[in-house]
């Protein structure tokens, strides 16, 4: 992995100096997904980190944010120690090649993103650079996955919004139901991306889709807002046994029903980037209709393909600036 780490931070600083004199294009083929929740304690980091991985093991290029301000800890769970972060690159410290941490998995993670509401505050000059730093670091991965902090702040809404889709974890604990429809209901009036919501410790799969499929109601009824029905995680002693060893859950016991899932989710994901996004990646992973998941069975005789936007971080430097 330090190869590959290496090798890509090599690249980004040849861009950067091939670029200096360029104005940044702001738009990126990148598909940007952002892991969310209505409260914390659901599991939102843990599924973050595993779907990238499980993105990674299906032939993706993958990295992720950790932008759950000032509580990350992507990098505990990875098993790894992170002391430079985003803080460091906005300040000028560091560069952001120099931040990139290898992450198990072949994914590369970007540690504790508190930096990025001091963007705004930057002068024109240091934004440009920084910016085209982060577009750098999007084009050279296939999916970004941004770990956001939890509940109906306003800077988990402009991370969430800024994304191509929005991931939402809720577990089957009537308040973290309850807190995943208010987080629901506070984005719909911002014109969000699409909505996926995941239930994660659930007791079986008809559990799971009886509590997706009441928000997915309520939320049209109410909200006017459509959510799809992205599937579910099952509950899983592996999961906690993984946590205690700082090693994702899908590599730690790849076979377990959590991890199996997982995969299941991250094909589905690679489906939808293919139909709305145009993207050629090859697929992998079951394929018939009974073992997909629920997002997959949702997306029958949706097509089109969604117009691609500028770089996640532009995105979220407008919506802070």
């Amino acid at each position: 992995m330090n190869d590959q780490a290496t090798a890509l931070r090599s690249m980004m600083e040849r861009r950067r100096t091939d670029d200096a004199t360029k104005e940044p294009t702001h738009c990126v083929p990148t598909r940007t997904i952002a892991v969310t929740s209505g409260k914390g304690g659901v599991g939102k980091t843990n599924i973050a980190l595993n779907l990238a991985i499980a993105l990674a093991q299906q032939g993706a290029s993958v990295c992720i944010l950790d932008a759950n301000l000032g509580l990350g800890n992507v990098d505990l769970l990875c098993g790894l120690s992170a002391y430079w972060n985003l803080s460091h690159v906005v300040t000028g410290a560091r560069s952001l090649s120099e931040i990139l941490l290898d992450g198990p998995g072949n994914i590369h993670v970007v540690p504790g993103a508190s930096g990025l509401n001091d963007l705004a505050d930057c002068p024109e000059a240091a934004r440009h650079e920084i910016l085209e730093q982060m577009e750098d670091l999007e084009r050279n991965h296939d999916f970004l996955i941004i770990d956001t902090g939890s509940g109906i702040h306003e800077s988990v809404r402009q991370f969430a919004l800024a994304a191509d889709t929005i991931m939402i974890v809720t577990t089957p604990e009537p308040t973290s139901i309850a807190d995943a429809y208010a987080l629901i209901k506070s984005v719909s009036a911002a014109d969000p991306p699409q909505l996926h919501v995941v239930v994660n410790q659930a007791d079986s799969q008809s559990h799971a889709r009886s509590i997706l499929t009441r928000l997915q109601q309520t939320s049209r009824m109410f909200l006017k807002t459509d959510v799809i029905a992205e599937g579910f995680i099952p509950r899983d002693d592996n999961v906690p046994a993984a946590v205690l060893n700082r090693i994702p859950f899908v590599l730690n016991s790849p076979q377990t029903a959590a991890s199996k899932q997982i995969h299941r989710l991250a094909h589905a994901q690679r489906v939808y980037s293919e139909r709305f996004f145009g993207d050629s990646a090859p697929l992998s992973g079951e394929r018939d209709q009974d073992k997909q998941p629920l997002l997959a069975q949702s997306m029958k005789g949706t097509a089109g393909t969604m117009e691609r936007k500028a770089s996640f971080f532009c995105r979220v430097w407008q919506r802070l600036g």
